[in-house]
């Protein structure tokens, strides 16, 4: 049997492939960008047809730099930018509007009649997600409501919606194959979580025809074979994961209390929880983390909104550096010492605090401040943050945590990773390969047909390029941390203000 495996990886900004071999290392890669529009304040589509030619370029790209033709591959994985929504047509697979990004804001307004009629405490039981536009549910009544003819069509049952891990199988498969994940579903506000099914009183809550919705699978399973015309041979897909789930897997956090922490343009946290949904007390969400042979495992996740996104603006916005690569060197000459505190609240502040009217400051300033001592401030932002979702999930969850395995952009800085274990008080692992999204989905797939024995067998493949250890003080380490409770708490005072009444 072929032994090769093809992780498709379609990203918010561009999609790529990446083909492994057997003992789970990077064989080649291909990546094409693709272009973001933004018809209004605060609405971002992509073009579907952009996706889908990108995705195909990439594979055969990676195909074609590693010397391999489509019977080499033993099985594909998918793994995707998770809610973002796609309604096709079901005779010509063509999409009846722009892709729905899950960055769009335009159901704000729909949210909160939702929120007003008293409709979070049963969808959050039902789904373990708050109510917010990012997810794919209000993004879908959107387009039945905002797409001609769309509610007639779908009532008719010549339309299809999903996310893109749905849209790009069934372009895959020539149309034959209308499915996604568990992971994918759990991000919809319209999948029970407890019962694994789409939710009848969901989709009648937001007016959605259950014709519309794919059917939901374990991340590892038969779901499809592509097209012979694509590549030159059918190929089997075998696995899909949303992208922060499929990066849990590829940190073979699959224990517990284990955890992983991405950190991009954003930080998405992800605890596994075991085969028990925690319901979170801190406002994080409670998602599948992965189901394999019909046993779901469930995660908490939170997500910081700025993350890499503040080194970007102390480059681009404040131009304080050129190269983000220059942040490890000047970091390393102030170290913890400069007393000052960046809140990067930019577009407000995520979990666990969800105060949209948050806004961004530098406090601590003095005459001794320079440019160094803000970048170290924007590094440190970035632990801080990762420190109020660790405290939240373990609050949450009752479960200690041992590491943090990382990934990320972000995390080949050196001093930052170090930061992060001082702040946490726990070790900080980096792995050997850091496309942990690629490699999650790839496990998958390489599960699926036999070439991993199970999870402990894919965990024996996980390496561990460095661990950072904490080093500091835990007196220093909390002192440190009650300075920046306080600058958020600074951040949010006029946000409080306003919802109380008071000044």
């Amino acid at each position: 049997m072929p032994d090769y495996i093809l992780a498709i990886d379609q990203g918010t900004t561009s999609s790529r492939a990446m083909i492994f071999d057997a003992r789970l290392q990077p064989v080649s890669v291909a990546q094409q960008e693709f272009d973001q529009h933004f018809p209004q304040d605060g609405w971002v589509e992509h073009d579907a047809e952009d996706i889908w030619h990108s995705v195909i370029s990439v594979v055969r790209r990676a195909l074609g730099d590693a010397g391999l033709t489509a019977t080499a591959i033993s099985a594909i994985g998918i793994t995707n930018q998770r809610e973002t929504t796609v309604l096709w047509d079901a005779a010509t697979g063509e999409a009846v509007h722009p892709a729905i990004v899950w960055q769009d804001r335009r159901t704000a307004e729909f949210c909160d009649r939702l929120h007003a009629a008293g409709h979070e405490p049963l969808i959050n039981e039902r789904t373990g997600l708050l109510i917010d536009p990012y997810f794919s549910g209000t993004k879908l009544h959107w387009l039945l409501d905002n797409v001609a003819g769309a509610r007639e069509r779908a009532a008719r049952g010549e339309l299809r919606f999903g996310t893109i891990d749905s849209f790009l199988l069934w372009r895959l498969t020539g149309g034959k194959v209308h499915r996604t994940d568990a992971t994918n579903a759990s991000r919809t506000l319209l999948f029970n979580i407890h019962t694994q099914q789409w939710d009848d009183q969901l989709l009648e809550l937001l007016n959605i025809p259950a014709s519309l919705l794919p059917e939901v699978l374990d991340n590892t399973a038969d779901f499809g074979i592509t097209d012979p015309s694509l590549f030159g041979a059918g190929i089997p897909i075998c696995a899909m994961a949303g992208d922060q789930q499929a990066a849990l897997v590829g940190q073979a956090c699959f224990h517990p209390g284990s955890v992983k922490s991405t950190y991009g343009t954003g930080c998405f946290m992800v605890m596994n929880t075991g085969t028990t949904p925690v319901q979170s007390g801190h406002r994080l969400l409670t998602t599948v983390a992965y189901r394999l042979a019909g046993e779901t495992t469930y995660a908490l996740e939170g997500s910081i909104f700025v993350a890499g996104a503040a080194i970007q603006w102390l480059r681009d916005g404040l131009k304080l550096i050129r190269h983000a690569d220059e942040t490890e060197a000047l970091a390393e000459q102030v170290g913890d010492q400069s007393g000052v505190y960046l809140v990067p609240a930019f577009t407000g502040l995520g979990a666990p605090y969800w105060d949209p009217l948050a806004r961004g400051a530098i406090l601590g300033l003095t005459r001794d401040t320079g440019i160094a001592e803000i970048v170290t401030a924007g590094l440190q932002s970035v632990c801080f943050q990762t420190r109020d979702l660790l405290e939240a999930m373990q609050a949450d969850s009752a479960m200690p945590m041992s590491t943090l395995r990382v990934d990320g952009g972000m995390v080949v800085n050196n001093w930052m990773v170090q930061a992060l274990a001082n702040t946490l008080g726990v070790p900080v692992d980096r792995p050997q390969v850091t496309e942990t999204t690629a490699l999650g989905v790839a496990c998958l797939a390489g599960l699926h047909v036999g070439l991993f024995t199970g999870l402990e067998d894919l965990a024996r493949h996980w390496d561990c390029e460095r661990s950072f250890a904490p080093v500091m003080p835990e007196a220093r380490r909390e002192e440190l941390y009650a300075g920046w409770l306080d600058a958020v708490e600074r951040v949010r005072r006029p946000a409080h203000a306003n919802r109380t009444g008071e000044g």
